[in-house]
């Protein structure tokens, strides 16, 4: 079975040998015509626009009807509307599931190989956003690399060192405490023993910029003192129960909500707020 990921060491030049095998027997001129799929951002939109609808402020909509006509001509029923919505992902994971994926590799969010090859003849695609190895570490937990990269970001903003309190990919072991969250990757919390309400509060704010939507959560909200993060745009966001919490919460970050069950208002004091970004847009990628 053909996997999903893809090394990210070999990412770029694997997903151009996939782009190449789909654009075979075009013409040069017919190939740099072919309309182009912004994956980072799509991947952004299939996070937040879940919960409340289309938000053509970022900027995937071309890209997702793309992605939609192209599921639509292979028989997959979605709309072509550019909101990558749950019907939008679940055409996504049938089509990944005829592919022959399973599991967190049938998501409905695209990965590189499975995407460039919707595209072929198509569409080409840019910003690819891979994980690569899903068994790296930060700080003793596992996580994925796109995920190490942005926390290594973060930290480096910081006077202090990020100490994760839970990984990711960590199904079954930490799934009842954390409303399977963390069951596939992207998703970590954030020790802040030992840190002073400022110096939490900056830790949020330094893995917002780099493409988290994080959260203090405290006493108040029914949990002892930690920093809840989930890496916008993360193509391995998954629950083994089928749901879509830890998504949800990055519609509900979008919309200055706090990520829990009520959707009540983000908690984080004004200073400490940052625009909305994803891993690829910050670090120019």
């Amino acid at each position: 079975m053909t996997t999903r990921r893809i090394p990210f060491a070999a990412t770029f030049a694997s997903v151009l040998t996939l782009a190449g095998a789909g654009l075979a027997g075009l013409g040069t001129a017919q190939a740099a015509s072919l309309p182009v799929v912004n994956m980072a951002a799509v991947e952004a939109a299939a996070d937040a626009e879940g919960l409340d609808g289309n938000l053509p402020a970022l900027g995937d909509d071309a890209s997702t009807r793309l992605i939609q006509q192209a599921l639509r001509a292979r028989g997959f029923a979605t709309g072509v509307d550019g909101w990558y919505g749950r019907r939008t992902t679940a055409a996504y994971a049938a089509y990944q599931r005829k592919l022959g994926y399973s599991g967190i590799n049938a998501n409905g969010l695209p990965g590189p190989s499975s995407l460039t090859r919707l595209g072929a003849g198509r569409f080409t695609v840019s910003h690819v956003v891979s994980v690569g190895s899903t068994n790296d570490r930060y700080g003793g937990k596992r996580v994925n690399t796109r995920t190490r990269r942005m926390l290594a970001a973060a930290d480096a903003r910081l006077a202090w060192s990020l100490s994760l309190a839970q990984g990711s990919y960590c199904f079954p072991g930490c799934a009842a405490a954390s409303a399977h969250t963390h069951d596939g990757g992207g998703v970590v919390d954030v020790s802040v023993a030992g840190l002073s309400a400022t110096q939490r509060w900056q830790t949020v704010r330094a893995l917002r910029t780099v493409g988290f939507a994080a959260w203090l959560r405290t006493p108040a909200d029914g949990f002892p003192y930690h920093i809840h993060a989930v890496a916008i745009g993360d193509p391995d966001l998954w629950q083994s129960n089928g749901g879509t919490t830890n998504r949800d919460q990055v519609g509900d970050y979008y919309r200055g909500r706090n990520g829990l069950a009520n959707h009540g208002p983000d908690n984080t004091p004004a200073p400490y707020r940052v625009p909305f970004t994803w891993w690829e847009k910050h670090a120019g990628l």
